[in-house]
């Protein structure tokens, strides 16, 4: 009895539940089957499964052929809907667990962050310790690197002033007869200290063999070495040039140019400076001998001639031409500076050597040595004539020289008879 009164409930309740669950639509239905005579379907009992679902178990009357779909669909919704509850209730509980790591995890990398914060702090303070300590060693090497420049500078003075006290006591020992302040002229074109000034002073002290001798300008500097002819228009010739084989290169550097380059007994350009200093003395000339390669010897004769210093770019000063040739230095080069290869000036660039260069020139006594003679621009690839030449030789830039000679005296100077 029992039993059966709990069946009842238990079957009232589900009908409800199916009741509130089902549209209204398909109550109005089951209460208009109901009102007709209800379907009765027998006994039945459910039971909830482990896995959720429901298991139901019903006896139905004999040879009734009437289903009771309604109340199987209702507890198939039923436990549809328990077993998604329960897969529901699962995820949430992985959902739980997954937010609990991921807040752990999160927990961990904030302390992660916060360390490293720390790190970086501290290393920033460690990097910035660093190249103030870098910065104060850079500008402690600079120091060092200028002081040892200005130690080397100051030594490289002091050893060419031990090597020109050295050179001017050798001097003074073959000269023994030197003596007295420098700079003081004698008339005789000799300075107080009886030393000779340029080769005429050598000439002046009887001396009539052309040779290499030693003078002291006086304009303050060096002993210096010179070649002296004695033989051309009387003699007392200082020579500041010479080419005759091409033996030295006279494409040379500003520097070379300065101080001069190759030997007295063969080729070479005695030195700006040093001709600078001997034409400093007073007022001298200059004599240009010129000779080509069928033994045909002229010359130019300029009555003044001096060069400025360096600070100058020694700018030339010639007038008062006469000769056996036709002028192509004093009218076209008169008044300019000198310029080498390495100077930036593009005539000395193409010209090959050191000039006093006018866009670019009719005389260029320092240029490139043809053999022969002719030379021409396709045959050289060239950018233009760069030999030794005097244009109006044969009145074009295409011949270069064989032989050339330059050399300087005083305007005033006189040959005298051997005593």
């Amino acid at each position: 009895m029992e039993f059966l009164l709990s069946l009842v409930l238990l079957s009232s309740l589900l009908r409800l539940s199916r009741e509130k669950s089902l549209p209204a639509a398909h109550r109005d239905h089951e209460e208009g089957q109901d009102g007709a005579g209800l379907i009765r379907c027998g006994e039945y009992t459910n039971q909830v499964l482990p896995n959720g679902r429901c298991r139901i178990v019903a006896t139905l009357p004999q040879g009734d052929e009437r289903r009771c779909p309604d109340m199987f669909r209702c507890t198939d919704e039923v436990s549809f809907w328990l077993h998604e509850n329960e897969e529901r209730k699962q995820q949430i509980l992985e959902l739980r667990e997954l937010i609990a790591e991921l807040q752990e995890e999160l927990r961990s990398h904030r302390h992660r962050v916060k360390a490293l914060e720390t790190q970086h702090e501290e290393s920033a303070g460690r990097n910035r310790s660093l190249i103030q300590r870098v910065q104060d060693l850079e500008q402690r090497q600079g120091e060092s690197s200028t002081l040892q420049h200005i130690q080397a500078t100051l030594l490289y003075d002091i050893q060419a002033q031990i090597n020109n006290i050295s050179a001017l006591a050798d001097w003074a020992w073959r000269n023994p007869n030197c003596a007295g302040p420098a700079g003081m002229q004698h008339p005789e074109g000799r300075n107080a200290r009886n030393c000779p000034i340029d080769c005429a002073s050598v000439y002046s002290s009887g001396i009539r063999r052309s040779g290499i001798y030693s003078v002291l300008p006086a304009v303050p500097g060096m002993p210096l070495e010179v070649l002296c002819d004695m033989d051309t228009e009387g003699g007392g010739w200082t020579v500041i040039q010479r080419r005759q084989d091409g033996s030295v290169d006279f494409n040379r550097t500003w520097s070379e140019y300065r101080d001069g380059f190759g030997a007295l007994s063969g080729e070479f350009w005695l030195g700006n400076d040093n001709i600078h200093r001997l034409t400093s003395q007073g007022d001298y000339s200059l004599r240009i001998d010129l000779e080509d390669w069928n033994n045909k010897h002229k010359h130019a004769f300029y009555q003044l001639f001096s060069i400025e210093d360096e600070e100058n770019y020694y700018r030339l000063h010639v007038d008062g031409f006469s000769g056996t040739v036709e002028d192509s230095f004093a009218w076209y080069h008169d008044k300019r500076s000198f310029s080498t290869p390495d100077s930036g000036n593009i005539c000395a660039e193409i010209s090959h050597g050191g000039w006093w260069y006018h866009q670019c020139f009719f005389s260029n006594l320092n240029g490139v040595y043809y053999k022969g003679g002719r030379y021409s621009i396709k045959n050289r690839k060239m950018l233009g004539p760069d030999g030794i030449v005097w244009y109006s030789w044969k009145d074009t830039d295409y011949y270069s020289l064989r032989k050339v000679v330059m050399m300087i005296r005083p305007r005033t100077f006189r040959p005298r008879l051997s005593p």
